[in-house]
């Protein structure tokens, strides 16, 4: 069989659809060069994308075809099951290759994907095996476990010439070198350097003339996303990891608190609506399943006891049946009010703008907030009853169903707005306030209001 042809190129293929069925037809004919040349060019991030769209057998053997340089690349640009699922089979030699080459917290990342004892095996034959073995003591979602031990540091006493030696000679070892760490005799962070001042500066400066004295520092069991929020709030490129004496334990750099803020927002929104676990689109069916039956089991639950409260008026509604009309409308409306008010809750507290100190201010505005669209959502639906007609009766029932909506607009408010608050305070992920946790908790709370309202006023 002749090797299909590939035309010639400068740009690098378009990453689609196409590209993903052409590589996926090279392979399952078995051939290597025309992948290689094929995909070659692309950056490894498009590289790790289109592995995980091509099926699982094929996706392994284009992975292998690879240059080791090129493979060594793509390895932290892939998701972790993806990447459990390409090692999976490689000898320890095989791995060190690959992994060796990484810096100390992708090499640290890669290792957690492999069997405990190959990634023992693998360890102790890399060259920075102490500090990979430090990094992955620390949890994933710590400032440990986001940071690289590889920085350019040099004593206080130093002059410029003997910094920008330094940063040559970690060129290699720390890419990229955003600034350079100033440190006293005992390795304490004593300042920080940005890289354009260092440059800039005369080269028989002393360092700490230079330096920057008051340095942003975190310690490496602090959480992953309050170190996204001070990087944010600091506008910082590079952010130094101390011990607790202040000895220089290495750095996290913006492109891995990016990735942060983005698993973030992800495990904010599937929680959201309704998905325990982080699921990914290569999660298993179980993964998947045991992820989100957690919640529609309280759906379902919280469904069944809104069916009890209907059940509880069936009298109410035997006497005047047209207040079922009105169940849809109260259910629906409380939830939407819970949700929006839960949203904005939510994403006060993720971007670290709303404080418990804030929670009289945050809920007198929510009141305000409900009264005045409570208020306009009654007129309209007490219009709309008015027009429709429903007999003698219809202007008290207008009445009803207004008072009716108000008080459940307000009260839907204020459980969405104080929720979060409260699951915040607690320790629980205000995220889970969102979804399902709202609507079905408004579900129930908007229908008793409702017949409650109905029984005083209209029967």
């Amino acid at each position: 069989m002749s090797d299909p042809v590939v035309p010639p190129s400068d740009a690098p293929p378009l990453l689609d659809d196409d590209l993903v069925a052409a590589v996926a037809a090279l392979v399952e004919a078995g051939h290597r060069s025309h992948v290689v040349a094929l995909i070659g060019d692309l950056r490894p991030a498009d590289i790790a994308d289109l592995l995980q769209h091509l099926p699982a057998d094929l996706a392994r053997v284009a992975f292998r075809w690879l240059p080791d340089d090129l493979t060594s690349r793509i390895l932290p640009e892939l998701e972790s099951a993806e990447r459990v699922d390409l090692l999976d089979g490689l000898s320890t030699s095989e791995l060190v290759t690959l992994i060796d080459p990484l810096a100390s917290d992708d090499q640290a990342d890669v290792l957690a994907d492999v069997d405990v004892t190959q990634a023992d095996d693998v360890l102790v034959q890399l060259e920075d095996s102490i500090d990979i073995e430090a990094l992955l003591s620390y949890g994933d979602d710590t400032a440990g476990g986001l940071m690289a031990t590889e920085v350019v540091s040099v004593p206080l006493t130093a002059s410029v010439a003997e910094a920008t030696e330094a940063v040559r000679a970690n060129a290699d070892a720390v890419d990229p070198v955003f600034a350079v760490f100033a440190v006293d005799a005992e390795d304490r962070l004593a300042g920080v350097i940005p890289l354009k001042r260092l440059l800039l500066s005369p080269a028989d400066r002393p360092v700490y003339e230079i330096a920057e004295m008051d340095v942003v520092s975190v310690e490496p069991d602090l959480d992953q996303e309050e170190v996204a929020r001070i990087m944010e709030r600091n506008d910082l490129v590079a952010l130094a990891v101390v011990s607790a004496g202040g000895r220089l334990l290495g750095r996290i750099t913006f492109d891995d608190v990016m990735n942060v803020i983005r698993e973030e927002a992800e495990e904010d929104l599937q929680r959201a609506v309704g998905i325990t676990g982080e699921e990914e689109l290569s999660s298993s069916v179980f993964a998947v399943s045991r992820g989100r039956l957690v919640w529609l089991l309280l759906g379902l639950v919280g469904a069944y006891v809104s069916g009890l409260v209907i059940v509880g008026f069936e009298e109410a509604l035997q006497v005047a049946p047209v207040l079922a009309l009105f169940i849809p409308i109260v259910m629906a409306m409380a939830g939407n009010a819970g949700i929006q008010s839960s949203a904005i809750a939510v994403q006060g507290l993720a971007s670290g703008d709303l404080w418990r100190g804030d929670l009289a201010k945050r809920i007198g505005k929510e009141l305000a907030v409900a009264l005045l669209n409570g208020a306009v959502l009654a007129v309209a639906l007490a219009g709309i009853v008015l027009v429709s007609g429903f007999g003698n009766d219809t202007s008290r029932l207008a009445l009803t169903a207004a008072l009716a909506l108000q008080i459940v607009i307000v009260l839907s408010t204020l459980v969405g707005a104080t929720v979060p608050l409260l699951l915040e305070r607690v320790g629980i992920d205000p995220a889970l306030a969102m979804g399902p946790f709202i609507t079905v908790s408004n579900d129930i709370l908007g229908l008793t209001v409702f017949f409650v309202t109905a029984t005083i006023l209209y029967l």
